[in-house]
């Protein structure tokens, strides 16, 4: 019996694409963070929730985005038999952009907290089905890359990544994640921004991450 590949199961994908598993694992993170957060959100607390989930938001649309943009065409000139895949692939994110376009607007400041847990639990719910489906179709496609190759095509990508983006990324990978994962992600990261990641951007991560571990 075949196993899919899964980014729930991180020890069991191969060591080069790591990095973009463990952007699916912090995204189902911080969308069970928002569920958890959600029911005890008071009206001030809508602010800074808002200011972590924009951050959030920046993450997932640029890492979609440069699927769309360069990662699937990429697979495809390299890899024709994905194909299929691509074409299954073609306009996955739009259910997840709705869902998360009402995140944002619950969690705008003097709105209704009570908003916030249904806008959540449905965001949830949407990119779990969504990240599940797309392991499904891309993890294989990524195994039969060469690892140098794969990571070539992943500094391309980390190369669009807004200064915004990129400054949030290493703090907000690592979190909660294994080390042998993190150290593996860490080597494609440029210098700079690895070491900023342990210190400055990795208190101003942690600052903001307060607003959905510690709404009261």
């Amino acid at each position: 019996m075949t196993t899919t590949m899964s980014s729930e199961r991180l020890g069991t994908l191969p060591d080069h694409f790591h990095g973009f598993a463990l952007m699916h694992v912090a995204m189902r993170r911080d969308a069970a963070r928002l569920t958890a957060a959600a029911p005890r959100l008071t009206p001030a607390g809508l602010g800074p929730a808002g200011e972590w989930w924009r951050r959030l938001r920046d993450v997932i649309d640029w890492h979609h985005h440069s699927e769309d943009d360069l990662l699937w065409p990429e697979l495809l000139r390299r890899l024709p038999e994905f194909a299929d895949g691509a074409r299954e692939l073609a306009g996955d994110h739009t259910a997840l952009d709705r869902a998360m376009d009402a995140v944002g607007a619950a969690l705008r400041p003097g709105g209704d907290p009570a908003a916030v847990a249904p806008a959540a639990a449905a965001f949830a719910r949407v990119l779990h089905d969504h990240l599940a489906d797309e392991e499904r179709i891309v993890f294989p496609v990524f195994a039969r890359l060469a690892p140098r190759d794969y990571l070539a095509l992943e500094q391309r990508l980390v190369r669009t990544a807004p200064l915004r983006v990129l400054t949030h990324l290493p703090p907000w990978m690592a979190d909660g994640a294994p080390r042998r994962s993190v150290a593996l992600v860490a080597a494609t990261m440029p210098p700079p921004v690895r070491l900023l990641g342990r210190t400055v951007l990795r208190r101003r991560y942690e600052a903001g991450l307060r607003a959905v571990t510690d709404p009261a």
